[in-house]
This record gives structure tokens, sequence and C-alpha cells, in this order.
């Protein structure tokens, strides 16, 4: 069997730890203590939160989204396959090693996403990001620190919460959409996110790309004037 071999560690933001960077062959992982954050076999469900959220922005000409985490970058990939080119894309990663492994030791499953002309890479906490853009998004999609129950950074949970859906809402275009990416359910994060104004679908969705694997839930919330839940 093939070890995993260390390649670098980062410290998480807010003291939450180390993340750790490896690789297995042609497999990379980042874990945090002995939980495994992401796994590059495992990219069904970080792609459907971009494919999920452009179906909902389809018909705009010059769509503008916010991509919360840039991990090892199937979200941004998977957005970049469907956007128009006229598109833009913005991603918020607080981490810089992150950014600096995805252009260094990953650069083969980023291939050439982050020099595409359409995508500006931002190092900086994503919340501040969304608060700096009132009404300038069609979608934000969010796939940070496991979700609303985060791992890594207490911090993070504002962004989860009803000042953060808030800000979120604030940021979006009439119609825009915000995508949220969770490891699993959360009753009560649909419950704010339907008393924040969103109409939301929430999706279950595989983690492996070939339709196996865990169900990790996405939430599509559209901004309107007052929620309505299904699923």
């Amino acid at each position: 069997m093939i070890p995993w071999v260390h390649l670098d560690t980062a410290k998480a933001p807010g003291g939450g730890g180390e993340l750790r960077l490896s690789r297995r062959g042609s497999e990379f992982s980042i874990r945090i203590g002995q939980a495994e954050l992401m796994n590059s076999r495992l990219s069904g469900s970080e792609k459907a939160l971009a494919t999920l959220a452009f179906e909902k922005i389809s018909d705009r000409a010059r769509p503008r989204m916010l991509i919360g985490g840039l991990g090892m970058g199937f979200t941004l990939g998977a957005a970049l396959e469907v956007l128009p080119a006229g598109a833009s894309v913005v991603v918020a990663e607080l981490v810089p090693a992150v950014v600096a492994w995805a252009r260094g030791p990953m650069a083969e499953i980023f291939g050439d996403s982050l020099s595409d002309p359409r995508v500006t890479i931002v190092e900086d906490d994503v919340g501040a990001v969304i608060r700096a853009g009132r009404g300038g998004y069609d979608a934000i999609l969010l796939d940070v620190d496991n979700g609303p129950e985060g791992m890594t950074r207490a911090s993070n949970d504002g962004l989860y919460g009803v000042e953060g859906l808030g800000d979120a809402r604030a940021a979006l275009k009439p119609g825009g959409v915000l995508a949220v990416w969770s490891q699993g359910p959360d009753k009560a994060f649909g419950a704010r996110l339907f008393k924040s104004g969103f109409t939301t679908e929430e999706h279950r969705v595989r983690a492996h790309r070939a339709g196996k694997g865990a169900r990790h839930v996405i939430w599509i919330a559209t901004k309107g004037e007052a929620g309505a839940r299904r699923r």
C-alpha cells in the first residue's frame, strides 16, 4: 500500500490548530487533528455546489460569483465550466498556505483555473468580502469549515448566523442565490435561511464524483421577499 507523505503544515486561523497537507500517489488530503477536511477523491458535492447555484442564474449574461473557500479547487473548476465568458469569480481564502498549495504541490488538480481571466483570488475572510460587496453578486457559494457546524474556527459561525445571512442577502442582487455546503443536515440552519428571507431548497449530494460515498447537504437559497421552504 502506498504510504501517505506529509507535504506541509499551516496554522488554522483563530487558533484552530494545524492544517496538514499530505499526498499518497495522486491523492491529496488536508486534515486537522484526526479529522479529514477534504480529499481529492471526494469532489462530487463540491462540484454540485457550483452547478446547482449556476442553474439559478444561468439566464444572466455577466454573472458575478463569490466563492468562500478555495479548498482543492473543485467548486471553482466546476463554476468555470458552466459560467459564460463574461462572468467574474472572486475566491476568498483566509489561509495563505492553501493558495500556495494550489499553486504548488496541488497545481495538477487546479490546472489553469487560477490563471483564468475570470478569476480573482482574495486572501481575506469571506465574511469581510461579503460585507464589502453590497448588492454586487449574483451568487455567493460558501464551502467554509465543514458548513454551519464548523471545525476549525469559531468565528466562522458568524457566517451562518442571522447576522451573517443578513450580510449575504444584502450582498446579493435581486433574485441572487446563496449556496451553502455542509457535511450533514442542520435543521436549525435551514430555519435561519427561511427566516432571513430566502426561498430555500435542500439537496442531498454524494461526496464521490461517481455518485458514491457519504451524502452531503447543499442549501440553495434564493433572495426573495419571503421564505418558502421546499425539498
